[in-house]
């Protein structure tokens, strides 16, 4: 809204600094701060709120040390993150920039979910939360929204520029110096040129049908990473401290794609509009790194389904915006350990009891930040690490823009 504000004031009365709000840099750090004021200042009065309405989390004895303590720490703190969030976005971004739209269709969508089933958790008494497939249906909901718009809508292009005309030179004897075009191109890396069509992987289908094959693979991203989010959520400051270095590694890959000179410098995709997803990054990252002024150890508050699924969901929808999603195996590494370390951990237990009539584990509990609680580390060091494999998997993802 201050975006368009400064805009007018700007070009009607040429107010002095107005025209600074024209500035991605400006608008993510103003984005940054006022996420940052909202988690700290209005973050203890909602913990407040939630200890007076005794919105408590309820604790199972798994046996792991310092469980018990934890019995009533108010949740459904994923309120404070979407508010941080949703509030500068919507101040500082371009709202009409359809990116910007999906973005905030996708942190709601998935809040409200998550907030659904930390109400029946607390106020229902019902441990189990809302049902598994209902939890399924909104996030498929959510990737059918976010697939089908990526792949018809007419805002979202990759800008191909003509050979020889460069960014600089603009247009050669009438040659236009590029043509927009919408297609399924995305980056895979260590392949050459890192581009990947979803159409060749269905080469004996016509390319109309190949939207059906990019909304499935968005379904499957929003599905799966919004579930690693909510999994690696188990202990304090783990799933709020990752999805802010993930969240910032975004924000690097959606400022050099969004910019015509750097796509250019670097060889990768010029995406158009796409620099304006710096300021929900930022928000993003402030809101994350502003609860954790509360959720570190000891925590005071904990995000509930309300914040985890958020975080999961607007990661993966990001990933898709910026044409990152094949690099989230590596970029979103600790979440998908972390949900795959759930997966092994059941199957394996499954088979071993059908096969021997008794199941056997792999880890000593699932998700592993358990397993390694059980062997006794103390969970601000298990956090800390999985924070340091976070950093090297995010400057390791930055790394593949130039490995090819």
């Amino acid at each position: 809204m201050l975006y368009y504000l400064f805009d007018f004031l700007d070009k009607q009365f040429d107010l002095l600094g107005a025209g600074v709000f024209q500035y991605i840099s400006f608008r993510a750090s103003m984005a940054t701060i006022l996420s940052l004021l909202i988690t700290i200042t209005f973050g203890k009065k909602l913990i407040n709120v939630l200890r007076k309405k005794q919105v408590g989390e309820s604790i199972r004895d798994l046996g792991l040390e310092g469980q018990i303590q934890k019995k009533g720490t108010p949740t459904m703190g994923g309120i404070i993150i979407i508010s941080a969030i949703v509030i500068p976005t919507l101040l500082f971004a371009q709202l009409d920039n359809i990116y910007i739209i999906l973005l905030l269709i996708a942190t709601v969508w998935m809040g409200l979910i998550g907030f659904v089933d930390d109400y029946i958790k607390v106020f229902r008494k019902n441990k189990d939360g809302l049902a598994g497939k209902f939890k399924v249906v909104g996030q498929v909901g959510l990737g059918l929204i976010v697939g089908l718009t990526l792949f018809f809508n007419d805002q979202v292009v990759v800008r191909e520029f003509n050979n020889p005309v460069s960014v600089s030179e603009g247009v050669i004897e009438g040659t236009p110096a590029y043509t927009d075009v919408r297609s399924t191109k995305s980056t895979i890396p260590f392949v050459k040129n890192n581009e990947f069509y979803y159409k060749d992987l269905v080469p004996f289908v016509d390319d109309e049908y190949t939207w059906a094959v990019y909304v499935l693979w968005a379904i499957f991203i929003v599905t799966a990473v919004s579930n690693g989010a909510n999994i690696t959520d188990g202990i304090d400051g783990l799933a709020a401290g990752t999805s802010a270095i993930i969240g910032l590694t975004l924000a690097i890959f959606a400022y050099l794609s969004g910019n015509a000179i750097f796509s250019e410098y670097l060889g990768i995709m010029f995406i158009p509009n796409s620099g304006e997803l710096v300021i929900f990054c930022t928000a993003f990252v402030g809101a994350c790194v502003g609860f954790l002024w509360y959720n570190s150890f000891p925590a005071q508050v904990f995000m509930g389904d309300t914040g985890s699924l958020s975080l999961g969901g607007i990661i993966a929808v990001l990933a898709l915006a910026v044409r990152k999603e094949l690099l989230l195996p590596v970029l979103c590494g600790v979440f998908l350990i972390e949900l795959v370390s759930v997966i092994l951990q059941v199957t394996y237990f499954k088979y071993t009891k059908k096969r021997l009539g008794e199941g056997k584990r792999i880890f000593l509990m699932s998700p592993l930040h358990h397993h390694y609680q059980k062997r006794g580390l103390h969970e601000s060091k298990i956090v800390t690490r999985f924070w340091t494999i976070g950093i090297l998997l995010a400057i390791f993802s930055l790394a593949t823009l130039k490995l090819r």
